[in-house]
């Protein structure tokens, strides 16, 4: 019974694979060649940033060290920025990692070769020992972002 089953197999395979050499013309008719593409269909989606006719901060300083302060105390600092780009410069953001250090930032553009500043309260209520808060700037410029820090030591208030 194996014998037979096998041997029905074999002549059902064998009859499968006859070819016929119209079908084969049909099926390569029907292929169309395919040519490579130019580099221009390619490179279709290329963008460019300006990093020349931009506004441009620089700071008088990026760092801003408060020292020891105890615990509760407030720091204010201002950090002050010259547009030496070429055109006008607009800070659409500014924020820090945690509701202990506020940003304030002038609303209005700063016009090329003008200076503007940034106020950042810092408040150490909660706060123990040392502190590095980043500052992060959003305006059109290049790079967007641009960083500053404000950094210290906070002594825990005396209990008494």
């Amino acid at each position: 019974m194996k014998y037979v089953c096998i041997c029905i197999l074999c002549i059902g395979l064998f009859s499968s694979c006859k070819s016929d050499s119209t079908s084969v013309n049909k099926t390569e008719s029907s292929f169309q060649e395919v040519q490579p593409a130019s580099l221009d269909e390619i490179v279709t989606d290329i963008t460019t940033t300006d990093t020349i006719n931009v506004a441009k901060m620089k700071f008088v300083e990026t760092t801003f060290d408060f020292g020891n302060i105890e615990e509760g105390q407030l720091v204010e600092h201002n950090y002050t920025f010259t547009n030496t780009g070429i055109a006008p410069l607009t800070i659409t953001n500014a924020r820090s990692t945690c509701g202990c250090t506020v940003p304030e930032w002038p609303k209005e553009p700063i016009a090329p070769g003008q200076s503007g500043s940034i106020e950042v309260v810092f408040n150490s209520r909660g706060k123990k020992a040392k502190q590095n808060k980043p500052i992060t700037i959003i305006a059109n410029t290049h790079p967007q972002q641009t960083v500053v820090y404000l950094r210290g030591n906070v002594i825990a208030a005396d209990p008494s």
